[in-house]
């Protein structure tokens, strides 16, 4: 038996769907969060967080949310949860730590409710 699909336009409660609004309203989060997939920008960001994100000329807003590593107000400020994953990863917040965060839970809350207690 298959899952009956979801009525197109209808819109899960809380979730964001990344459209060309956030597309453009993310921008600045975005192509820095993409510029953490070079090695030397990895570095530069962690060398001088403050200093990076004056780079990307991200916004006060934008840049307390990336200093209190807040993945849904990047995602509601137009972030792309793949381009989140390269600023995840290069802060120590792999998808897991994401995703705890995303819900308010602790990591091994988390993890309680996933299939592979091994990742991560």
């Amino acid at each position: 038996m298959s899952t009956p699909q979801l009525t197109p336009g209808i819109r899960i409660q809380g979730s964001e769907v990344f459209d060309l609004a956030n597309s453009w309203r993310g921008l600045r989060i975005n192509k820095m969060c993409n510029a953490l997939s070079q090695a030397a920008n990895r570095d530069a960001f962690k060398r001088d967080e403050e200093g990076f994100m004056a780079a990307w000329r991200l916004t006060e807003q934008e840049k307390e949310l990336v200093r209190k590593r807040d993945f849904s107000g990047l995602l509601a400020a137009g972030g792309n949860i793949y381009f989140l994953l390269k600023l995840g990863v290069v802060t120590g917040n792999g998808l897991y730590m994401m995703g705890a965060k995303m819900r308010g839970e602790t990591y091994e809350q988390f993890l309680a409710t996933r299939n592979d207690k091994g990742a991560t």
